[in-house]
């Protein structure tokens, strides 16, 4: 039989103080994974309570409460006037018993023991930065967010004894008073003549992207995009197994023309827009094109992904309405969300479709989010029905708009012989185009070094084109004013 002795229990049980875990449970806990691991082998006798406790520095009650858990799951075996020896069970896999040091026990397998499909489609670079001043793609302010409206209607809903039904496994359509006030919304503001049937809540865009395309799209489907496009959209369409065609866009937005001519030599699934503001060039897609594109999309019978991107957010008229405003056919999916109009971490969208299209895409909802936060979606409707978002954004709106104007003059007076661009009517985000000497990526290193992060999504340089996408509406006038100093002693230093 093997002796105590030969293993030394003191290198493989570390206690720690300091943890919220109780003593004798890490001792139990660890001498259970030394087993599981094969650093302790089957039939090892463990030492007495009190010799373990005196090697450990605890007191015998602990050791002993130790050993009544590693008994009570099993793990040991009590031998009358022998003492109490590690079970029988084996280990996971056959190791070496005398690996006992910390960090093999102690560590998680840096990768998997087994092969696994990977995708570089999906891969997104890392965003966000801890530095003070940062370019976005046009994100929103989220210091300007109405937090202490929905702290106030969030914290009533969750105290109402009529909400606690929400609490549990909920229908997985999400709030039918949410999705009442939010159709009153979206006909008043989008011009739609929708009703709750028309509708599914979402976690927002990219998750109305991701739920239309593996519904509607199928192994070698034809999606058409705007060149450029929204790289995340162009990502989820060829996971779905699509392929994509690019299509010109010039300052009436994506070319109806050119759409024309791909359905004439090719079957057309899907054409995929953002037509408010297009991403990432910011141009408005004209009234004549739409029409055009909604009497194509009936010919030739694609769909028209239409993305709400930025419709919240325009400044110098009202907004052009959305396709799905004028779909008589029902031709166009509509998705927007709330993400921009309030801040990105509120995860709350929807998508407008016909009837039958929303019965089915809510089988596809309910495997991936069951039931949404329903509780956020009735704060979120208390703020619609009081009118509180709609005056949020109506606030945010003139901040939005003099950061704009401050941004294009910065611009103008810093780094006019280097940047051309036009003003967008709308959004969070200004389209620049630069000197095709500059090294995009060297200036966003260098920025980054002196405070300002300038993400490798915002760049766009080929032969052909040198421009970055700049979000203004995260920054204060005084922060764009720093942001634009940094950008100009980086862009001339070159």
């Amino acid at each position: 039989m093997s002796s105590p002795v030969k293993i030394p229990f003191k290198s493989l049980i570390h206690i720690d103080r300091k943890s919220d875990t109780a003593v004798y449970l890490q001792i139990a806990y660890q001498l259970i994974n030394a087993m599981q691991r094969g650093v302790i082998v089957p039939g090892i006798q463990l030492p007495g309570s009190r010799q373990l406790a005196e090697l450990l520095e605890v007191h015998r009650k602990t050791v002993i409460a130790a050993y009544d858990e590693l008994d009570a799951q099993g793990w040991t075996e009590i031998r009358p006037n022998k003492g109490t020896f590690m079970g029988s069970i084996a280990a996971a896999k056959e190791t070496d018993p005398l690996k006992y040091n910390k960090e093999f026990l102690a560590s998680y397998p840096v990768s998997t023991g087994y092969t696994f499909k990977k995708s570089m489609l999906l891969d997104l670079p890392a965003m966000g930065s801890e530095n003070e001043l940062e370019f976005t793609d046009g994100l929103p302010d989220v210091r300007l967010a109405p937090l202490d409206q929905l702290s106030r209607v969030y914290s009533t809903n969750l105290k109402r004894k009529s909400n606690r039904r929400y609490l549990g496994f909920a229908h997985n359509e999400g709030s039918e008073y949410f999705k009442e006030m939010l159709v009153n919304y979206l006909n008043n503001t989008r011009g739609l003549h929708i009703s709750k049937q028309n509708v599914m809540i979402t976690r927002g865009v990219d998750m109305g992207i991701y739920l239309a395309a593996d519904l509607l799209l199928e192994a070698d489907d034809l999606v058409l995009v705007g060149d450029l496009s929204y790289y995340v959209a162009n990502m989820i369409f060829q996971k779905a197994g699509a392929r994509i065609i690019s299509v010109p866009v010039d300052e009436e937005g994506i070319s109806a023309d050119a759409v024309k001519s791909l359905c004439e030599k090719h079957r057309i699934r899907m054409l995929y827009l953002t037509p408010h503001h297009h991403y990432p060039t910011t141009v408005t897609l004209s009234a004549q094109r739409r029409i055009e594109l909604l009497g194509l999309s009936v010919k030739y019978g694609f769909v028209i992904l239409e993305d709400d991107y930025d419709y919240d957010f325009h400044y110098n008229s009202s907004p052009v309405l959305p396709l799905a405003s004028a779909d008589g056919h029902g031709m166009v999916v509509y998705i927007g969300s709330f993400c921009k109009s309030l801040a990105p971490g509120f995860r709350s969208g929807y998508l407008v479709a016909p009837e039958n299209l929303i019965a089915e895409l809510g089988k596809l909802r309910g495997i991936v989010d069951r039931q949404g936060d329903i509780l956020m979606e009735q704060a979120l409707a208390e703020l619609l029905e009081e009118g509180e978002i709609q005056r949020h954004l109506k606030k945010a709106l003139k901040v939005y708009h003099e950061r704009r104007d401050v941004f294009c003059e910065l611009l103008k007076s810093n780094l006019g012989e280097f940047v051309t661009f036009s003003a967008p009517p709308g959004g969070l985000a200004i389209w620049t185009k630069w000197h095709a000497s500059l090294n995009l990526m060297r200036i966003s290193k260098q920025c980054g070094l002196k405070g300002l992060y300038l993400p490798q999504t915002l760049l766009y340089q080929t032969e052909s084109l040198t421009a970055m996408r700049l979000g203004f509406g995260n920054q204060t006038v005084e922060e764009l004013s720093r942001s634009v100093e940094i950008l100009e002693t980086v862009v001339k230093g070159f």
